[in-house]
């Protein structure tokens, strides 16, 4: 712990007995948000550490557009498609110890809407299409880092330094699908990914201070789709990096600068091969805490090398509400209302 922080805390900065419920209630919805969006499948600080123990249900809204169907990470462009959806998702995400380390489960379930035109094999489609995506969970398992947090003061004591985890998520294919149409919400087809995310700690840890770079490298594979339209659908493992600087605007406000590179994924239908991605996302995130245990947040992304009539052209944004809490925190609540 560094000097500084250690004067913050012993100066009344940080929660002591009186503030703990707020400031831990306050971290519990801050960190605990659902993963996998379009352009930035992970949004900024999901992989802080809480309290063992700590619960967040999210409810997020999507609206993206592109030239691919902006639902499917495999990201299949057609040169002349014009696609439109939006998505609310709602998930459940909780954190437990595993020895001493931090283990984070998470499920995520897409609802929605899908329309445009798209061509497939020399045929054109102009279709819509609503109901539930594929269910998506995700395993992650921190091996270097802080410790498992199991009392408040583990919490409160809480800096990254330098952490890394180990992730897998795996999609079912049990969302809407139907083979005569080529938008779907469901892919027809298992996918998911592993990756290594990554935080660096910036600075002093001091609520309205606290700056990081967050990095998530990972790589995407997928199973064909052997009813696309009549056709199989291939695709090559797609490379992935995600990139994310934040930094607190103030104590319950902050933003974060965000960036994502795909490379590879050539997808294939019947054999024939269409281009692989290489392509740039960028774009901001700002978080605000409204009470101790719901945060909000909004953020857009779009790709800005995408002039080829075979690049990825996507954009969108998304806003989303996350409710936090931790049985010890609300019974410590429960007690302070009750004096």
């Amino acid at each position: 712990m560094s000097n500084e922080t250690r004067r913050q805390r012993e100066g009344g900065h940080f929660p002591s007995a009186a503030r703990s419920a707020h400031f831990v209630t306050a971290i519990l919805a801050l960190t605990l948000l659902c993963p996998m969006f379009a352009l930035a499948q992970v949004p900024p600080r999901f992989y802080w550490k809480s309290l063992a123990g700590a619960n967040a249900v999210p409810v997020i809204f999507q609206s993206l557009s592109g030239n691919a169907n902006p639902i499917d990470p495999a990201h299949v462009v057609s040169a002349n498609s014009s696609v439109d959806a939006d998505v609310l998702v709602a998930g459940y995400a909780k954190m437990l110890p595993l020895f001493d380390r931090t283990l984070t489960l998470a499920v995520l379930e897409p609802m929605g809407r899908i329309s445009g035109n798209t061509t497939v094999a020399g045929e054109s489609y102009n279709q819509d299409a609503n109901g539930f995506g594929d269910p998506m969970v995700e395993v992650g398992l921190n091996l270097i880092g802080p410790k498992a947090m199991r009392t408040i003061p583990d919490l409160l004591r809480y800096e990254p330094k330098l952490s890394l985890d180990v992730i897998v998520d795996v999609a079912f294919p049990i969302g809407d699908y139907d083979s005569n149409r080529a938008l779907n919400l469901g892919q027809n087809r298992w996918y998911g990914r592993v990756g290594a995310p990554t935080i660096l700690q910036i600075g002093p840890w001091v609520p309205g201070r606290r700056t990081t770079l967050e990095v998530l490298p990972s790589v995407w594979a997928f199973t064909d789709n052997s009813d696309y339209v009549g056709h199989n659908l291939s695709t090559d493992p797609i490379f992935e990096l995600e990139a994310h600087l934040t930094r607190d605007l103030t104590e319950t406000l902050w933003g974060s600068l965000d960036a994502t590179y795909f490379a590879g994924g050539k997808s294939s239908i019947d054999g024939v091969g269409g281009d692989p991605l290489h392509n740039l996302g960028v774009g901001f995130t700002l978080g605000y805490q409204i009470t101790d245990n719901l945060s909000f947040t909004a953020g857009y992304m779009a790709t800005v090398n995408d002039n080829g009539p075979n690049d990825l052209r996507m954009d969108g944004f998304r806003i989303s509400l996350t409710y936090g809490w931790h049985k010890i925190i609300q019974g410590q609540k429960r007690l302070k209302s009750e004096e």
